[in-house]
Order: structure tokens, then C-alpha cells, then sequence
């Protein structure tokens, strides 16, 4: 009778336990934003905090979203890529303070070259469509001496801000999640790290050039105003900037993405 009790009682106390967490709601890429927060769930659970990761494929839906208040916040972006973001579709999302997690090094990969020397003359060369990592396309194709930019450092540099294309290169805008899916009809396409990893390619591996660690274009987490500081996001955020989520990055991913703290 005793242990029936002691057995009843614990199940109340688990369903109070699970009544209580509080749900917090937050989009991400597959690769590699899901993941990071698949592995700080259990840490969160611990904490309260019932963690729903919605999976998203594009970078426009998860920012709409977050601002129709349909999720409480994202995890998928960069600081020039929200700041273009909201400009152009007259939201307001916003950083969460001192929340960038790591750096996807931006790379160029090709099927027909093995190295930017092969480049012919008249190349197509994919890069996204949005204007932050347009610019960065750019800038990082000026690295690789292939164009000159009037203003080597401006993160919102585009296709008309080019002085000098000596190979003449037709720099093609696409979808960003299209680019890895190209690859057979370009000479050079530039992809953002995770669609390269969901698409199977090994950014240290298989890219011709990519960004160094001193990238500018950490991601981070972003919510609206008025929950960006509210304590369940603060506990995701304090989750996500562990020593063993730096571990986590350093291990699984071998370089393909660098811890921003």
C-alpha cells in the first residue's frame, strides 16, 4: 500500500514538474542550429525550460514568424544578415545581448575547377540573394584577388560597388538554400556553411577558399523587443555559450564551425 502510494505520489509530482516548464519556441536551420540546441535541451529541461526547435529551410520564415509572435525567437542568423533583414521588410527583430554562439566560415566550391587558377574567363559565379551575404560573397571573392570593391570593408557592398572584374565574371543572385543544388550548372558558387553541411559538403574539405576565424558574421540568437531579455531566453542563451557546447562545436564539426565565445 505504502509503495502504491510513494508511486502515486511521485507520478503528481512529475505531472506538477511537467506542468510547469515553461515552452519556449525557437526556429533554426538543421545544420548546424538544430543540432546546437538538440544538445543544450537537456541542460534547459533541467532549468524549466521545455525547448521546441522549429526547423526551418529558408531565412525569411523564421525572422516573420518570430515577429507575427508565432515563435519567440531565432537562431539561424548573423548581425548584417538581421539588420539587411529588417530593413527591407520593416520588421523589428533584435539580437539577444552578448548571444552569438559560432562562426560558419563562408566558402567557394566548385565541381568543374580544383582551384580558383582553373576560373576561366567569363565564369558563372553563384552567390546569395539577400544583401548581407551577397556582400559577403563579394568581399570574399575580392579576397581571392577574382574583383576589386570600392571599399574593401563595407558589409553592404553590391554587385554595382565592383571597379574591377579582370576575368569578367557573371555573378549570378540565387536563393541561398538553392546554391548547393547548382553546383553542376555554375563554375563557383558561394554557400553559406549550413546549407553546404546539409548538403553534404565538407566546408574544410571540399571548399576552394573560405573565410577566415575573424569573420564579423557570428551567429547569434534574436528575438522581438519585448521578450529579448525575458528569463527564459536568457537561460537558452547562458545554455548555448557553455564550455561543453564549445566542445560540442569543436568536436562534431572539425573546423566547419567555430565557436564565437
Amino acid at each position: 500500500m505504502l509503495m502504491r502510494l510513494c508511486a502515486a505520489l511521485s507520478a503528481v509530482l512529475i505531472l506538477t514538474a511537467s506542468a510547469q516548464a515553461e515552452t519556449l519556441t525557437v526556429a533554426a536551420s538543421a545544420v548546424p542550429h538544430a543540432e546546437i540546441l538538440e544538445f543544450v535541451r537537456p541542460q534547459l529541461k533541467a532549468e524549466g525550460i521545455d525547448l521546441q526547435i522549429k526547423v526551418f529551410t529558408d531565412y525569411v520564415q523564421p525572422n516573420l514568424q518570430v515577429e507575427e509572435r508565432q515563435l519567440d525567437a531565432n537562431f539561424f542568423q548573423h548581425q548584417p544578415y538581421l539588420d539587411a533583414f529588417n530593413r527591407e521588410h520593416g520588421t523589428h527583430i533584435v539580437a539577444v545581448p552578448n548571444s552569438a554562439v559560432h562562426i560558419e566560415p563562408f566558402g567557394g566550391y566548385s565541381r568543374k575547377i580544383k582551384s580558383i587558377a582553373e576560373l576561366r574567363d567569363g565564369a558563372n559565379v553563384a552567390v546569395p540573394n539577400d544583401p548581407s551575404n551577397s556582400a559577403r560573397a563579394l568581399i570574399l571573392l575580392q579576397k581571392q584577388g577574382l574583383l576589386t570593391l570600392r571599399d574593401p570593408s563595407n558589409i553592404t557592398a553590391t554587385a554595382h560597388d565592383v571597379v574591377s572584374n579582370p576575368k569578367h565574371l557573371r555573378i549570378r543572385e540565387l536563393e541561398a538554400a538553392t546554391l548547393p543544388r547548382v553546383l553542376d550548372d555554375v563554375d563557383l558558387a558561394l554557400i553559406n556553411t549550413n546549407y553546404a553541411l546539409a548538403a553534404g559538403l565538407s566546408p574544410v574539405r571540399d571548399a576552394l577558399f573560405i573565410e577566415g576565424p575573424n569573420s564579423p558574421y557570428a551567429n547569434l540568437v534574436a528575438a522581438r523587443a519585448d521578450n529579448v531579455n525575458s528569463p527564459a531566453i536568457r537561460k537558452l542563451v547562458a545554455a548555448l555559450r557553455t564550455p561543453a557546447v564549445k566542445a560540442f562545436i569543436e568536436n562534431k564539426y572539425h573546423g566547419a564551425v567555430i565557436p564565437a565565445f
